[in-house]
């Protein structure tokens, strides 16, 4: 575990020599008070928390962002060094291949959960010093929403990885996870809409809809925070669809962790018998 620690912190390093750190965490921030500010201003004629409604704000931009973000860390962390030779050089230490894999990933996840929690944390400090009451139940869906939000960056990253061990050039490799994130973040949906206006029930009953939701990251991390969360759900629109397709919140949970996983295990695998 001490070389995985070590070239953790090495990838830790190497984003803040880069400003990845820096780059990540100022976007987040900007967006985050923003939406703060801007998206709770009309809560007090809905009766409205500004918090659940910031919440509900951020787990949208959260979809199209952090899957992006987390994409541009990993699209070339294996293919990347083994072009500039580097990933040879460390391979001649004693360090397994499993090892490299696992560190450089936990060294990306902690740059994101970084970025994630600095930059939405200002948002949640603003309306804390800003609210005149503070709703602890819209501070748990807050702290729910920060959480997933990881998780999601996690799933995306090992995504990544699962690229990187895939294919054999960066170009084709940052070709490969722009579709990936245009696929599940925008294309998947529309398909999947498509379809259940198509089929008018009869395929697409509530148990396949639910499979097909959990085969997705993205909709796994919006329907836990725009639905399956009670104290947002009213304000996300997406009551309704939490009633239909009937996934608990641990499910879907379970599913964002099993996208963060399993493709990790995938790259592990793949890269013990990739040439370097």
């Amino acid at each position: 575990m001490n070389a995985v620690a070590t070239i953790a912190g090495r990838e830790i390093r190497d984003a803040l020599r880069n400003r990845w750190v820096v780059a990540a965490t100022l976007v987040l921030c900007v967006f985050a008070l923003s939406l703060a500010f801007l998206g709770s201003a009309p809560t007090g004629t809905v009766a409205a928390s500004p918090l659940a409604v910031t919440a509900v704000s951020l787990s949208s931009l959260t979809i199209f962002l952090i899957p992006l973000i987390a994409l541009l860390l990993s699209y070339d962390a294996v293919l990347g060094e083994i072009d500039r030779g580097t990933m040879a050089l460390l391979l001649t230490y004693p360090v397994a291949r499993w090892e490299v894999i696992v560190g450089k990933f936990l060294g990306h996840v902690a740059v994101l959960a970084f970025a994630t929690l600095v930059g939405y944390g200002a948002a949640g400090l603003a309306l804390w010093l800003t609210s005149e009451s503070a709703d602890p139940h819209a501070w748990q869906a807050f702290g729910a929403m920060v959480g997933s939000s990881v998780l999601l960056g996690a799933a995306f990253v090992a995504l990544g990885y699962l690229v990187n061990t895939l294919v054999r050039d960066r170009g084709t490799a940052a070709g490969v996870a722009v579709g990936i994130w245009l696929v599940l973040v925008l294309v998947y949906d529309m398909a999947l809409l498509g379809g259940l206006v198509a089929d008018q029930g009869r395929f697409l009953t509530p148990g396949v809809l639910n499979w097909l939701l959990l085969l997705n990251p993205a909709d796994a991390y919006r329907l836990f925070n725009l639905a399956g969360l009670s104290d947002v759900s009213t304000f996300s629109g997406l009551g309704g669809l939490s009633e239909q397709v009937r996934i608990s919140p641990a499910t879907l949970i379970l599913a964002l962790a099993a996208w963060a996983v399993l493709p990790l295990l995938l790259a592990i695998l793949l890269f013990a018998r990739k040439p370097v």
